[in-house]
């Protein structure tokens, strides 16, 4: 295969004009990554005909794929990670809040919220988490609708084998070279001069080769994508990398840690392949 279509897709839980989802396409050929069309959505409709859309692809999604073995297991839910997704999604929106919230309440403090092993690597937060970033909102509203595209989720699901979708976390990469420096916010009021300076450093970076190494990805992309004071496309753009890296890996799980739980699902960066400490792989 000479040139392979990469989705990179910025995701929030409630899609609309003023907070759409994200989707930068990109071609992948010899090791290069090349920024294409840039779409904004709306609604859920658009993602929906984009992971129908026939192959081959990889796209790359900025949300939690998957909950907590911990979590799954202590409230009874399905231990195969298709039909626990799916159930989740079967609740509707108010039903599956009451769930998590009703499950956190009647845990003692410090053992409310769970992370999979691939958010400790991460360092992100749980994906039961429904305040602040909804985390928990983007798996019920993001891991239904792949179950139901029928796709390929590398150690978590075989279906179409040209329609490969994987979990990207845009914070992962940018730490790995801008630290945790601020570089976006939601609100205009909370928007930066700062910030504006880190998303071209950030940016720069990438195209000054920074990633050659470590991803095994050379990225062309316009520096514009920097400019948007929210970060949706500058996030579209290193998911699209770190699906990129994650097409470059396929035979070797599309770079899934050893420790991978199938029922958890992982995060696709290298950074994250080193097991954490007290992990056994399996």
């Amino acid at each position: 295969m000479s040139d392979l279509k990469v989705l990179g897709i910025d995701f929030t839980s409630s899609p609309c004009r003023r907070k759409p989802l994200t989707c930068l396409y990109c071609t992948f050929e010899d090791g290069v990554l090349e920024a294409g069309d840039l779409e904004e959505w709306a609604s859920f409709d658009l993602l929906e005909r984009a992971l129908q859309t026939p192959g081959p692809w990889i796209a790359g999604i900025d949300f939690p794929f998957g909950q907590s073995r911990k979590f799954i297991e202590n409230i009874g839910w399905s231990g195969n990670w298709a039909d626990y997704a799916a159930l989740a999604g079967s609740l509707g929106r108010a039903e599956f809040c009451a769930t998590l919230k009703n499950y956190s309440a009647a845990r003692p403090f410090g053992d409310k919220e769970h992370r999979r092993k691939t958010d400790i690597a991460a360092s992100s937060i749980s994906p039961q988490k429904l305040h602040g970033v909804p985390v928990g909102l983007m798996f019920f509203e993001g891991a239904r609708r792949l179950v139901e595209a029928g796709v390929t989720i590398p150690g978590l699901r075989q279906g179409d084998p040209e329609r490969i979708v994987v979990e990207a976390y845009p914070g992962a990469l940018a730490r790995q070279l801008i630290s945790r420096t601020s570089y976006k916010n939601d609100s205009p009021g909370k928007q930066t001069q700062s910030q504006f300076e880190t998303r071209h450093r950030l940016l720069a970076s990438i195209l000054d080769g920074r990633l050659e190494r470590c991803h095994a990805v050379t990225v062309k992309a316009p520096r514009s994508l920097a400019d948007d004071p929210t970060g949706d496309q500058l996030d579209a753009l290193l998911c699209a990398i770190q699906a990129a890296w994650a097409w470059t890996m396929r035979s070797e799980r599309y770079g899934a840690p050893k420790s991978l739980d199938p029922l958890e699902g992982w995060i696709a960066d290298p950074s994250l392949r080193r097991e954490p400490v007290g992990l056994v792989p399996a």
